[in-house]
């Protein structure tokens, strides 16, 4: 019997009312390892009572309560990392080490939460007339949803439900159906930490839960990460339901490299950037943007090193890169090379083809590096979510930017050079979130806020960091006055 991947509704596991469910691959075998339930109405109905509930009595947890738990809880998935990484690795495919490195980054945010009590310090003005006090509090917003997509089954629900729930709110998280478990066993480790039930809940389910959050009038508001079309949906349908609203979009990140760069450490982090987890990655390198006489010997490096690449089960301890998600995923992103050939992009290393003896029945696509690429073709203009690296070649330093600039995506970028005045010039005028110098991956950290611009975000806030903390919670201004004599006075009043 295919085990079931459940709910974790008021502090356990349940399989709720509804009888759809999905399939759960092994990527590296193409083989069904599980099914996960879908949840319909009613098993939406029951986790957001249940945070509700839950939500009144953990707003007046004390401070150091909440951080107390924190505290625990992050000790707990420091001693499981290992354990995480390898439900990561059986369900997503990447590699372990990969994994592992995505448990670390949630990890930090975990720690960063950690220290709410200084987080939510407000502000405080004596005497700002004769007599009276102002200051400012910050408060939790109540049920908060989480909406997550399948590339980081760990970080990017810990970039949002750890914030979430320091700063008092109860949090209902939808995974990805895609890779599903390591949602429940994070829920089971808050609990072992003594989360009270309800205070985190796990949603398992498809559209049809994600719709019946954002519609619900006691869910508050929402985070989502995922691809731009359902972030703008998400965005409007929430909004219009008269919740707050993070939904951050796809990406279509680009890599500048300027003729004085160092070619092998451009190159380096090319491949490192552009394969890592096979593409799937909104922060990944897709784009190499090649200016001046530098393409030559750039496109000839990166294809040196694409080509002993190691593409092999996450498992295995030589692996560089895994297999895609799902064989509808692996398709789509074949199309694109297909699409990218017959637009007339040069095909310097095709990736097609490929699996590993014994696994032939994964969802396999290795290293593949198209050179010549332009912005009309569809293998730049969309966001591919695979191992599949475009370079474009322009002949400037200005069009570079203007390339980049122009592309409806802002999430994430970088610039290779030695120039410190053309790199400073560079994160000056790019229209894009998240910058970084000879620095290909530019991930803040937990203290640093994550986040693009343009069509990579929908919102005003971006995760974790301080603003995290600004969008789980709404600010009160208190003016105070203990006066020693009262009197009825009707004009407006004034301070004085």
């Amino acid at each position: 019997m295919t085990d079931l991947v459940p709910h974790w509704i008021d502090g356990t596991r349940t399989t709720g009312t509804s009888t759809r469910t999905a399939d759960v691959f092994q990527p590296a075998t193409g083989a069904v390892a599980r099914q996960v339930v879908l949840a319909d109405h009613a098993d939406v109905d029951r986790a957001v009572a249940s945070a509700t509930k839950a939500a009144e009595s953990w707003a007046e947890s004390s401070l150091s309560t909440r951080s107390r738990i924190l505290f625990a809880y992050r000790h707990l998935i420091h001693e499981h990392r290992d354990e995480l990484a390898a439900i990561i690795t059986a369900e997503h495919g990447k590699v372990l080490s990969d994994a592992a490195g995505e448990v670390q980054r949630g990890l930090e945010v975990v720690e960063f939460a950690c220290g709410i009590p200084q987080l939510l310090k407000g502000e405080h003005s004596e005497q700002v007339s004769t007599g009276v006090d102002a200051y400012s509090i910050r408060q939790p917003v109540g049920v908060v949803a989480g909406i997550t997509p399948f590339n980081f089954p760990v970080m990017v629900p810990m970039w949002m439900f750890p914030v979430a729930i320091a700063t008092g709110n109860a949090f209902i998280l939808k995974p990805s159906e895609r890779d599903p478990s390591a949602a429940v066993r994070l829920a089971e480790l808050f609990t072992e930490a003594g989360l009270p039930d309800g205070v985190f809940t796990v949603l398992q389910g498809d559209a049809t839960a994600v719709n019946a959050l954002l519609d619900h009038p006691d869910v508050s508001a929402a985070s989502f990460v995922g691809s731009t079309p359902i972030a703008r949906h998400v965005y409007a349908r929430a909004t219009a339901a008269g919740k707050r609203v993070q939904a951050l979009g796809g990406a279509k990140n680009h890599m500048v490299v300027l003729p004085d760069a160092d070619i092998d450490v451009a190159a380096d982090a090319a491949v490192s950037a552009g394969y890592g987890s096979a593409g799937e990655r909104c922060m990944a390198i897709s784009v190499v943007v090649a200016v001046g006489d530098v393409a030559d010997r750039l496109v000839s490096a990166i294809a040196e090193r694409t080509t002993g690449l190691v593409t092999a089960p996450g498992t295995d301890p030589t692996a560089q890169m895994g297999p895609l998600v799902t064989g509808a995923h692996r398709d789509r992103v074949l199309s694109y090379v297909d699409a990218g050939v017959e637009a007339g992009a040069t095909l310097a290393v095709d990736g097609r083809g490929f699996a590993p003896i014994g696994h032939e029945a994964g969802f396999w696509l290795a290293p593949t590096l198209f050179d010549d690429v332009t912005p009309e073709m569809s293998i730049y203009r969309d966001e591919i979510f695979g191992p599949v690296l475009c370079v474009v070649r322009v002949p400037t330093f200005e069009a570079a930017i203007e390339l980049v600039n122009a592309n409806p995506y802002g999430n994430g970028t970088a610039v290779y050079t030695g120039d410190g005045l053309a790199a400073r010039e560079y994160q000056r005028r790019v229209t894009v979130g998240m910058v970084g110098i000879n620095v290909p991956i530019p991930v803040p950290m937990a203290y640093y806020s994550f986040g693009g611009w343009k069509d990579s975000l929908f919102g005003d806030t971006h995760v974790h960091g301080a603003e995290g903390v600004r969008f789980y919670t709404r600010a009160k201004a208190v003016t105070a006055r203990w006066p020693r004599q009262s009197g009825i006075d009707l004009g407006f009043p004034t301070h004085g």
